[in-house]
């Protein structure tokens, strides 16, 4: 599975937006999201990638997920898939 190309369309469906309008550089912010597609788009990419995300959404700014834009979410999760393979 290309775990990049999954993330953006994940994403693009809580923004909705076609995958093609996410850049890697894209924030959830710029894209629209707001705290609820967040926490939405944090269960799917879980139950997508059967992986558990550090991430609290009482507290974002505190969690140990960087989710400042998709490449660090997609590389984080990249992350989490190899912690769990090891």
């Amino acid at each position: 599975m290309d775990i990049e190309k999954k993330v953006i369309e994940i994403i693009a469906e809580q923004a909705v937006l076609e995958p093609s309008d996410v850049s890697l550089e894209s924030t959830l912010e710029s894209l629209g999201i707001d705290s609820l597609g967040l926490v939405e788009s944090i269960f799917a990419i879980e139950e997508v990638f059967d992986i558990s995300v550090p991430f609290n959404a009482n507290e974002p700014a505190k969690s140990a997920f960087d989710i400042s834009t998709v490449s660090t979410i997609i590389s984080g999760i990249k992350a989490l898939i190899a912690d769990q393979k090891a």
